[in-house]
């Protein structure tokens, strides 16, 4: 046997054994969030999960921070991609409900954030998401695809908005611990 026969088969296993590496590897998966990856620079995903009630599948959640790393203070984008219909209305009311069981009772704030969000979310079909991203400043800035539906400014919104998702209080924790990456 010479030695290019016999350096050839060697050659041919390390070629596939670090194709095999690429292709196992797991890959941070990079943020596809059009114009809203300008207010998370960087965006990878954090996690991903999936809200159910009694059996309906109500949406798919994915979180993207910068590399990866999710923190309150800090920008992120949380997008919700609805698996049912749903009216804007309906998630706006749905919110404030969430964010009243969660233990906030200043109302005026509430019917104002209310309507803020009203005038804001559309009507959602399967398939159809928004996001809502936290940006640099404490803002929440909304968007569908590539469309910016519109911002509330008020920081204690943001924080009270994402915490029916990422908070402590969360109805789903089991959501949070995916999206945040406690559990994969």
């Amino acid at each position: 046997m010479t030695f290019v026969s016999r350096l050839l088969p060697r050659q041919m296993a390390m070629a596939f054994l670090a194709c095999a590496t690429l292709i196992l590897t797991p890959l941070a998966a990079k943020a596809d969030l059009g114009p809203a990856s300008r207010l998370v620079p960087s965006a990878e995903l954090v996690g991903k999960g999936r809200l159910t009630f009694f059996g309906f599948r109500i949406f798919d959640a994915e979180l993207y921070a910068p590399d990866g790393v999710y923190a309150t203070g800090k920008p992120f984008a949380l997008k919700l991609t609805y698996l049912r219909r749903f009216s804007g209305e309906a998630i706006a009311d749905r919110s404030i409900d969430e964010i009243r069981r969660q233990g906030y009772g200043n109302e005026a704030k509430l019917s104002a954030w209310s309507d803020a969000m009203r005038d804001i979310f559309p009507d959602v079909t399967p398939g159809q998401s928004i996001t809502g991203v936290r940006d640099a400043s404490g803002r929440t800035v909304f968007y569908s695809g590539n469309r910016r539906l519109g911002t509330i400014a008020d920081p204690e919104f943001t924080r009270r908005f994402f915490a029916i998702w990422l908070g402590n209080n969360t109805q789903d924790p089991d959501l949070r611990a995916r999206l945040t990456g406690i559990v994969r």
